[in-house]
Parts: structure tokens; sequence; C-alpha cells
């Protein structure tokens, strides 16, 4: 349905309204010519959703152009957002730009501007959620080694802080805490590589442990309709009594045959797309392997100023510094695949890395004075 303005006919619109307009013209032509970028690495379903927001996005520049009519000007450049939106888009198409759109969605300013229609606010707040299911796709294939990674690379860099900056204090040779901050990298990324590895394979154990098996469901042509355990079935996997027993009768009599576990066959009977939980958690060598090369390459940034020769107070503040800056840009990272602020995550990250190096810097003056 084509948008109509709630600007009256007969008014003058601004200067600044016009620029205004403008903008928000640059800025719809900008954010469908991502969304093609984005459709033209996809195939399938995701290229006809992405192409489909591209569309939508088409209705609401059309709404900008009938407002300004002989005043649309020459063409605007998008806002510094949308150029980096769709940089990335051309760049790399991966699910970090549908994270940044799914934000660029949210931030959408058509609900509090009275020449945007209630139906642009509203297609905006949809597409939000459109991308945020796109990027939940991708979210799931890569959460698994992603969490290991992160996770990895944010314990080498302040374990690894914590430990030269505590031996440090304590007064000991540059030389020492060198040989410290080498045997903490080598220690600690081969148990989280050890770890991660153990950790994965026991949670897909158990996973696989609760599965229900994908033979079962053809037993159920041979069940007595009158006196069988299909809906003892159901009530364990959470069914009231009543829901039990009725949707074990729709089972029996065949409307609904490939329910009968409520697996992966039953989501493909119902529409819905099953979720590889397996595939969420990742593989096990994969897991260990990211999280022994994140947490090496966190552990290894407040060791390079001793490597390269620096030494007192100058090596403490140029590795406090370094593990700072990757402290936030690894807390960014994570914000902008979740969706949410990258600043806000990248300072979490900063304040309790930097907390987790005071203690221990304290505790190693504290034990050097009392040599």
């Amino acid at each position: 349905m084509p948008t109509t303005s709630t600007t009256p006919s007969a008014a003058v619109p601004s200067p600044a309204t016009i620029r205004r307009w403008r903008q928000y013209l640059a800025d719809e032509r900008a954010e469908a010519a991502v969304y093609r970028d984005l459709a033209s690495r996809r195939v399938g379903e995701e290229r006809d959703i992405l192409l489909g927001l591209a569309e939508a996005e088409g209705r609401h520049e059309a709404h900008w152009l009938d407002l300004l009519g002989d005043d649309t000007g020459k063409p605007r450049r998008s806002g510094v957002r949308t150029r980096f939106l769709g940089f990335l888009a051309r760049r790399f198409g991966s699910v970090f730009v549908l994270a940044l759109a799914q934000r660029a969605e949210g931030r959408s300013p058509y609900a509090e501007d009275p020449d945007a229609t209630v139906t642009m606010a509203a297609d905006e707040r949809i597409h939000g959620e459109v991308v945020r299911a796109l990027a939940t796709r991708g979210r799931k294939r890569l959460s698994g080694s992603f969490r290991a990674a992160v996770f990895g690379a944010n314990d080498g860099l302040v374990s690894n802080l914590s430990l030269i900056l505590g031996v440090g204090a304590s007064g000991v040779s540059t030389h020492v805490i060198l040989l410290t901050g080498v045997a903490g990298l080598l220690a600690g990324a081969l148990s989280m590589g050890a770890g991660e590895y153990v950790s994965v394979h026991s949670q897909r154990e158990l996973l696989e442990a609760s599965t229900p098996d994908p033979d079962s469901y053809e037993a159920v042509s041979q069940l007595d309709a009158n006196a069988n355990e299909l809906a003892l079935l159901y009530r364990a996997q959470g069914m009231g009594v009543e829901e039990a027993d009725a949707h074990a009768d729709r089972v029996l009599e065949g409307s609904a045959q490939h329910l009968a576990l409520q697996g992966p066959e039953a989501a493909a009977a119902d529409g819905h797309e099953a979720v590889d939980e397996h595939e969420a958690v990742g593989t096990g060598l994969g897991a260990a392997v990211s999280s022994f090369c994140f947490f090496a390459s966190g552990a290894i940034i407040p060791v390079l100023p001793y490597l390269f020769g620096l030494q007192g107070l100058l090596a403490v503040v140029v590795s406090t510094v370094m593990v700072g800056l990757s402290l936030l840009a690894t807390g960014a990272t994570v914000g902008l695949l979740s969706g949410a602020s990258p600043l806000k995550r990248g300072l979490r990250q900063l304040i309790i890395g930097y907390s987790a190096a005071t203690v221990t810097y304290l505790l190693g003056l504290l034990f050097g004075a009392q040599r």
C-alpha cells in the first residue's frame, strides 16, 4: 500500500525541513543498496527476504520524493553509519553486517517524525525483526567457536596482564617478568584449548543423549489405538494430560504422523525451522583451536613491550594501554554481533579487565613491600 504524506499540501516546508527530507531520502536509498548487496551474496529464501526489504525501502524513498517534489535537488550522501554499513555489505556480507543493519533499523526516527507515516514507522520496526531473524541464523552457525574465541582472547588479555603487573609490582627484574609472561601465555593457551575440547565434547554428548531417536516415529503405526504409551511420551515432553491425550489421538488418526517425537520431523511438519543444538555448540576441535589461538593472541599483547626491550613504568603503561585497546575491540565485536551497543560492551570489557589487573597489581605491591 503506497504511503501518503501527513503534511498539509498547502504548507511550505522550511529549508531545515527540506534538508531533513533529503537526508531521509539518501538514507533510504543507501539502506536499499545494502540489502541488495547482501542479497547478491545469498541464494534461496534469504535472498528473497533481503530483496523484499530493499523493495520496502524503495516505498519509503518514494514517500520522501513525493514530499520533496521539485526540491529533491542533488543526491545527498547518506549518514556515516549507513555508508559504513554499505561498505561492509559490499566487502563481506557477513552476520556482522546483519547485526549492524538490525541496530540501524532500531534507530529509525520515523516514529517521532510528523512527516513520516505511521505505516513507515511500523515498517521499520518489522524490518528490524526480520533482520534480527536473519542474523540469528548466522549467530547460531558460529556461536560455538565464536564463544570460545572471544572468551579465549579476553581471558588471555586479562590474565596475562594481571600476571605481569602482579609479578612486576613485586620488584623482580624485567627478565623474570618476560619469562613469567611467556610461561603464562603457553600454560593458559594449552589449558584453555584442552578445557574447551573437553567441555564441548561433554556438552555434545549430553545433547546426543537427550535427542529423540529419529526412527522411533515409525513405531506409531503399530501401536494399539486403545492402549498405548504415546500420550505418556508427550506428557514427558511437557504437555498436560488432556493436551497429550488429544495430540496422541491426532497422531494415531494419521493427521500428524510425523509429529510423533516433537523433534526435527515435528518442526518440519509444523512449518518451523528445526534448530540444530549441536551446531550452536560447535565442534570440540574447533572450539579448542579457537580458544588456544585467541588466548595466545590475547596473552602476547601485554608481553610485547617487554619483548621489545621496554622496562619499568614505561613497559607497564604501554602494556596496559595496549591491553585496554584490545579489550575495547573484543567487547565492541561482541556488541556488534549481538546487535547491542559496541561502545557499552567495549567499556564493560575494559572496566572488568582493568579491575582484575588493578587487584593483582596491588597484591604485587603488597608482597613486594613485605620481602
